[in-house]
């Protein structure tokens, strides 16, 4: 076996689980004083934050994917319990300096409904019957930043690749057909962009799906090797008309992948439905972003366009082979709730960017009960590249025997670490939600009943940022092992989470 301790190798592509790239949301929700929907605190979207030590798969000499593995023993800080974990380290063989995506028959959707004309850091439906004052100072519109998003996604375009848009509210609307860009005046598509986007109306995110799907149709016989079908689409993900059932949605959204027509989202404002994105994007070749600012998200684009719009590995299944051991649970990938005690499932890998030997968001985190102590895991990773050729590796590991704490690498250990974290405060998150939705006490007195007009599924109001005593103490306690666990990782970049906790801790009871 390949040993845990060495890391990716220099000059080449990383690779990371489709599904969210980044956690956006769930910051600027604890940040504007909200309590944010656990799916915003996404396990992929978090690693995707970070690079990790993937451990060192061996010769891969140009192959697209190669696994490796690095066991944790570890014990929880809380409990003190034992735990054991092992990280899938996602490895590519891919030259950096010669990776370049395919050319794009792209089409954009933008979202131009009521709830884009609400400023950015407000939650639209909090006008009926719900106001809060957000505790940030930005004044933007959400369709002003859609806008821009819009601009800047046209600035990664080149010859060779084609552009149509989508707008839609109500109805949607053709706004561009999809055309080569070399014979389009991309300045004024741009100019039209700023000047004559405007938001009203309700939400008919399934039309301009299906709009979107209609233009794409057309390349289904482009050649797989020179070109890429993919739908962008920008939007608060509140529909309220048309299809509206995630199930429904995800279901159009699969028949595509299936297509190869693939799917990104990306979220506008603080009030975003990660649930239904989270949803409807656990799909072969889905992703999912979410704009802070329109500076940050052009910035974005020019280190990851190429990255956003490329999968290059399908259908990543890990089977376990240990009479001594399970699979207990899947961090980092959209499949995750897919497991079984014997097989874990990854529907996309998308190439990644990397530095110093380490991969952004590069490991899926797996944590295996042993029920043996001289049991072995026969481990066999299948996986399909994007030309549709099967691969398989097989692998044979042993967990050390060792006391708490041992980790292979500081890949796993960072891993570890961030899924607890992601664990505990998505427990607070659902907890204080249902705490916030009491019975009335028997003295209370008469309630007036709620209109007869009730919010869509996907309509959210805010809900104010608050910590039981109970969740405050495991919270704070937390945060010192937190502390002590950067410092021995070597990793500044994990003070964002630590700085995250503050103002959760500032609203205990």
């Amino acid at each position: 076996m390949p040993t845990a301790t060495a890391v990716a190798a220099d000059g080449s592509v990383g690779l990371a689980a489709g599904g969210a790239k980044d956690i956006g949301t769930f910051r600027r929700n604890v940040e504007e004083g909200y309590l944010p929907l656990p799916e915003s605190l996404s396990y992929e979207g978090m690693f995707y934050d970070y690079y990790f030590e993937t451990g060192d798969p061996g010769r891969l000499c140009g192959a697209t994917f190669g696994p490796a593995y690095s066991p944790a023993v570890t014990a929880d800080p809380l409990s003190g319990e034992t735990e054991r974990y092992l990280t899938v380290g996602l490895n590519s063989g891919l030259a950096a300096d010669e990776f370049e995506r395919k050319r794009l028959n792209l089409t954009v959707v933008v979202d131009v409904s009521g709830s884009m004309s609400d400023e950015f850091d407000d939650y639209y439906y909090d006008q009926f019957g719900n106001e809060q004052t957000p505790k940030g100072d930005t004044d933007r519109k959400k369709i002003e930043v859609a806008r821009e998003a819009l601009v800047a996604l046209t600035e990664q375009l080149r010859p060779g690749d084609r552009l149509g848009v989508v707008l839609y509210d109500d109805e949607s609307t053709v706004a561009k057909p999809l055309r080569p860009v070399e014979a389009t005046d991309m300045d004024a598509i741009r100019d039209h962009i700023r000047e004559d986007i405007e938001a009203g109306g309700g939400t008919r995110l399934s039309a301009g799906v299906a709009d979107a799907t209609d233009m794409l149709r057309e390349y289904d016989d482009a050649d797989r090797a020179v070109y890429e079908n993919r739908t962008i689409v920008l939007t608060d993900a509140m529909p309220n008309l048309g299809e509206t059932d995630a199930g429904d949605l995800r279901g159009r959204l699969a028949d595509n992948a299936d297509r190869q027509r693939y799917t990104t989202f990306v979220g506008v404002g603080v009030d975003f439905n990660a649930e239904l994105v989270d949803a409807i994007t656990s799909i072969e070749g889905a992703n999912y972003y979410s704009v802070h600012s329109a500076d940050e998200f052009t910035r974005r684009l020019g280190e990851e366009f190429k990255y956003m719009v490329t999968p290059l590995v399908f259908d990543l299944e890990l089977s376990l082979d240990a009479a001594g051991y399970d699979i207990e649970r899947v961090y980092g990938t959209t499949a995750a709730e897919e497991a079984t005690g014997r097989i874990m499932h990854v529907n996309t890998l998308f190439a990644s960017p990397s530095e110093g030997g380490k991969s952004r968001g590069g490991v899926v985190l797996v944590q295996v009960d042993r029920q043996s102590a001289d049991a072995v895991l026969d481990l066999t990773v299948t996986w399909t590249d994007r030309r549709g050729r099967s691969h398989e590796n097989a692998t044979r590991i042993r967990f050390p025997d060792a006391e708490p704490d041992y980790y292979a690498n500081s890949g796993v250990r960072k891993a570890v670490l961030l899924s607890r974290y992601a664990d505990l405060l998505k427990n607070w998150m659902v907890d204080e939600r249902e705490r916030e939705d009491e019975t009335p006490a028997p003295d209370d007195g008469i309630q007036v009943p709620p209109p007869e007009e009730q919010l869509g599924k996907w309509e959210q109001q805010s809900v104010p940022l608050t910590v039981s005593d109970t969740y405050e103490q495991r919270i704070r306690a937390f945060r010192e092992y937190f502390r002590a666990e950067m410092d021995a990782i070597g990793d500044e970049a994990l003070a964002q989470e630590v700085e995250i906790m503050g103002p959760i801790l500032d609203e205990a009871d």
